[in-house]
């Protein structure tokens, strides 16, 4: 970036209200705030680093996690996987009903769910004919790659 764009950019700081500007172009960024005196400060991506988990009391734990057996209990069938990274939407829309409902007949092909990847739609289908007897999603729920979604009997 040219120094005297960087001037320019001070004199704005300092003709103006604002308290702190940042600009990007291309691999170039550049942060100035005004802290007392205005201060330039180049802007690098900063690595993100994972937080420790927070300890949490032995009470509090298992008053909160239900039973292990439980959590892993899936009914038996045919499991309905995840084929990408996203939101889970049990309908098409906020006011819609769900595509399907717990006992509800499925055929092959039938429309189960829409999961949302990067601002597209994708409807999730039916690869089996068969009853709903497990919905294993909450509505607006993020959802791993090959996370059960449902099983179908």
């Amino acid at each position: 970036m040219d120094i005297r764009k960087i001037k320019k950019l001070i004199e704005l700081l300092e003709d103006s209200s604002l308290t702190e500007i940042e600009i990007v172009e291309g691999e170039e960024s550049v942060r100035l705030a005004r802290g007392g005196s205005a201060q330039m400060m180049p802007m690098q991506a900063a690595p993100i680093m994972a937080q420790p988990a927070a300890a949490v009391p032995a009470t509090a734990a298992a008053a909160v996690e239900p039973p292990a057996a439980d959590e892993n209990a899936i009914p038996e069938g045919e499991a309905v996987l995840s084929p990408m990274v996203g939101t889970f939407y049990a309908a098409s829309g906020p006011d819609a009903g769900p595509f399907v409902s717990l006992g509800q007949s499925v055929g092959v092909g039938d429309t189960l769910c829409i999961i949302e990847a990067m601002k597209m739609f994708n409807q999730i289908e039916s690869d089996v004919a068969g009853t709903v007897v497990a919905i294993l999603v909450e509505n607006g729920q993020p959802v791993e790659y090959d996370q059960p979604l449902f099983v179908i009997r």
